[in-house]
């Protein structure tokens, strides 16, 4: 019995030696014995809400261990708010913090407008970026409709309530409101960029149409700042925000629960993924049951360009 007592003892103290340890080199200790580490946070696939990706940037900007952050952007775009709500977090937290972009792949549209808010933005040669444009797409089924002898009645309050409306056809008069609206969200995406990236807007008409950059072709037009991986972007943060050496790299830790895998199932998230009425800051995508599917998503959309 003795015996026992004393290796309850034991395993006690040792338990709490560990302990001690680990609080020592805890992220949010300022006691935290750290050269300085690195956050890297990953925003892939359409983006379709701000809350989580603003979250993990609050938290590894609350970390004092943290010098800087880098963001991995592998997107093609998304809605206008969510891509705006990231954008100025972005821009609270430079004022303390170097925050560096990674672009991979795809980093386009709403993409690139969350880039533009980083003291940095680093593209490898290959990636697709720019995209600066905003796009709204109205589904109309009115003749499918007429043919299966389906009618809707719509009592409205004013008349331009049911505006792009899937069972109807645009108006010119529809048109001429929708584009002022679509308008006003492209200057504040072009005020945005010319800010970001300290370009006068008269210079960035012939940038601004929607069209597509390489990253080389980018870092020639002045929207990216350099080409290179993510380890370079991370060797980069760490030279700016003086850690010397190879330095630590952190990430927020995702708890899932078995429930979790079976959200992208469910009738509103495949909503969200496939058509989200809106103006979209977002790369222009088509349907097609292929092989070479979204990396980002495992969804069907995908941008399609023949090479």
């Amino acid at each position: 019995m003795k015996k026992f007592l004393l290796f309850v003892v034991i395993l006690i103290i040792f338990v709490g030696l560990v302990s001690f340890v680990l609080t020592l080199y805890d992220d949010k200790n300022p006691i935290t014995p750290s050269k300085g580490k690195i956050g890297l946070i990953k925003i892939e696939g359409i983006i379709v809400e701000s809350e989580k990706i603003v979250k993990e940037l609050k938290d590894l900007a609350d970390r004092d261990a943290v010098k800087a952050i880098v963001i991995r952007v592998n997107s093609p775009g998304g809605g206008v708010a969510p891509s705006q709500e990231i954008y100025e977090e972005i821009k609270k937290i430079k004022k303390s913090k170097k925050v560096l972009v990674s672009m991979g792949s795809v980093a386009a549209s709403g993409g690139y407008y969350i880039s533009c808010a980083a003291d940095k933005i680093v593209a490898n040669d290959g990636t697709l970026t720019g995209s600066i444009g905003v796009i709204m797409e109205v589904p109309n089924v009115e003749e499918l409709m007429n043919k299966v002898g389906i009618k809707t009645e719509v009592i409205k309050s004013g008349q331009h309530k049911d505006i792009a409306s899937t069972f109807r056809s645009l108006t010119d008069e529809d048109r001429a409101l929708l584009q002022e609206v679509l308008d006003d969200v492209h200057k504040q995406f072009i005020s945005a960029v010319s800010e970001g990236r300290s370009i006068p807007e008269d210079q960035l008409k012939k940038l601004t149409d929607g069209r597509i950059f390489t990253g080389k072709m980018a870092k020639n037009h002045g929207l990216v700042d350099e080409l290179g991986g993510l380890e370079h972007t991370i060797s980069l943060a760490a030279q700016m925000a003086g850690i010397e050496g190879k330095p630590d790299v952190v990430t927020i830790k995702k708890k899932r629960s078995f429930l979790d895998y079976f959200e992208s199932f469910e009738p509103e998230s495949l909503i969200k993924r496939f058509y989200t009425p809106g103006f979209h800051y977002r790369g222009q995508a088509r349907y097609g049951a292929s092989p070479d599917r979204c990396p980002t998503d495992g969804s069907t959309w995908r941008w399609h360009f023949d090479v």
